[in-house]
């Protein structure tokens, strides 16, 4: 009979890939009903059907949530742990809410939203994604610094191009600023734009950069996906190798030696 560890935490037996199957169907519930709940003009009933859809998976995400603290070797480090903090976000606005004015918090039922990140517990992908940002994670602060510095250079760049033309949209470089974030990811709303010549040259030259900035995390994080997906097959690979040891009994070792000394 498997252990309620293993249960909770290893979803490749069954009876963990139950509960893991259970776990996620609660969670895309939840949000499902989220959703509905913001549609004007409920009635009644189906108002009383969401609350008492909400209490119950509450009520399993708790009891999930308190089993984890009991199971984990370090209760602490569970609880302080991003899995740990989520768990917990995942049921706190519920307990915050009860019995309260809901008009005056619904930012704390927005929370409710964090229950998404439970999925990443369950997902293969999202766990290979994490893996993943810890590989390329030094390499992705180095770009974000970089792309933070090319962002305020061209808030400046087009605040001396384009102040005196346009002092209202460019009347600072904090005016600047959201001109250059839609340039730099070239969403390019066209709500503010340049009409200098001068202004026009820099745009240009931003927008290249701007291609750059969208490249470059892209092929980080696909080159550490790579070394993720490898990591793996070497994993399985050497679990095979180790299984495959393991069938060798002694004995078995005994007869085969003999079998070559004749």
């Amino acid at each position: 009979m498997p252990s309620l560890q293993s249960i909770l935490e290893d979803p490749t037996t069954r009876a963990g890939r139950a509960f893991a199957l259970t776990v996620q169907a609660l969670i895309i519930l939840s949000l499902v009903t989220f959703t509905i709940e913001t549609l004007p003009h409920l009635s009644e009933t189906a108002r009383w059907w969401l609350y008492a859809v909400e209490v119950g998976t509450v009520a399993i995400f708790t009891v999930e949530y308190l089993l984890r603290i009991v199971v984990a070797d370090h209760k602490l480090r569970f609880i302080f742990s991003f899995y740990g903090i989520v768990d917990l976000l995942a049921i706190l606005p519920f307990y915050l809410a009860t019995g309260l004015d809901l008009r005056s918090i619904r930012i704390v039922r927005v929370l409710r939203l964090f229950r998404i990140l439970k999925l990443a517990r369950y997902s293969a992908a999202m766990r290979r994604f994490h893996r993943a940002f810890d590989i390329a994670k030094e390499e992705i602060v180095l770009f974000l610094s970089a792309a933070g510095m090319m962002l305020y250079l061209s808030s400046v760049g087009i605040y001396y191009l384009e102040s005196d033309a346009q002092p209202e949209a460019f009347g600072s470089v904090f005016h600047c600023l959201w001109w250059a974030v839609v340039t730099m990811t070239t969403v390019g709303y066209g709500d503010v734009y340049p009409i200098t010549v001068g202004g026009r040259i820099f745009t240009f030259l931003v927008l290249m950069t701007g291609l750059g900035v969208v490249a470059v995390p892209t092929g980080i994080m696909a080159s550490a996906l790579t070394k993720v997906r490898k990591l793996e097959d070497d994993e399985a690979a050497s679990l095979k190798e180790g299984e495959a040891a393991q069938v060798l009994t002694p004995d078995q070792e005994g007869v085969g030696t003999t079998s070559e000394k004749r």
